[in-house]
């Protein structure tokens, strides 16, 4: 085995997880396969199951995945410090408008993966690890804001933008919706914001 091995497993690995993410964004989870993932990332038949053996290690696999790429678009967004309520108003709705544009595939993807683990208790605790990261930025975000409970005003927030993202990729006016306003999720980021503080 070269030295390059761990690296180039680890770049497959995120290969794997990325053509998983992409088929589940374009067919459901319906259509995830390891054959099919082999097929989607090209790569040659039984790779997928050599790196991940069972679908549940995939999903869980596209879990870390979605928290990792999540988590950078997160991070690159980040108000500077030390925030405002104005700043951070900001820093939500590009990330809200990236989410519902450039990276709508990956969270129609992120939604329907997540529904796996209300099913799979075995996923429940890959799910709960791959959520932990945005939650924990976000507290940090309200704390410096002056939340009094920081972790729980996160929760709420987390969860305000998921409903929102749900809503207009997948609700019952998401196909006639118009366009992603930036200036209008500004807006309701800085409603959701005033509320977690209030």
């Amino acid at each position: 085995m070269s030295s390059s091995s761990p690296e180039r497993g680890g770049d497959r690995r995120t290969l794997i997880a990325d053509s998983a993410i992409d088929l589940v964004a374009a067919v459901g989870l319906r259509g995830l396969t390891h054959r099919a993932v082999d097929g989607a990332a090209g790569l040659p038949a039984g790779s997928t199951s050599y790196y991940f053996r069972t679908r549940t290690a995939l999903i869980g696999a596209c879990y870390a995945r979605l928290a990792e790429l999540d988590l950078g678009d997160f991070d690159g967004g980040a108000p500077p410090s030390p925030a405002d309520r104005d700043a951070v108003a900001a820093a939500v709705a590009a990330l809200l408008h990236r989410w519902l544009t450039t990276g709508r595939s990956r969270q129609l993807a992120r939604f329907e993966l997540s529904l796996e683990a209300a099913r799979n208790p075995e996923l429940a605790t890959e799910l709960h690890r791959a959520g932990r990261g945005s939650r924990e930025r976000a507290a940090g975000i309200l704390a410096a804001l002056g939340a009094a409970r920081p972790a729980e005003s996160a929760e709420l927030l987390v969860a305000w933008t998921d409903g929102l993202l749900y809503d207009r990729l997948a609700g019952a006016p998401a196909r006639t919706r118009p366009a992603p306003d930036p200036a209008e999720l500004k807006t309701v980021a800085r409603r959701m914001i005033d509320a977690v503080l209030a």
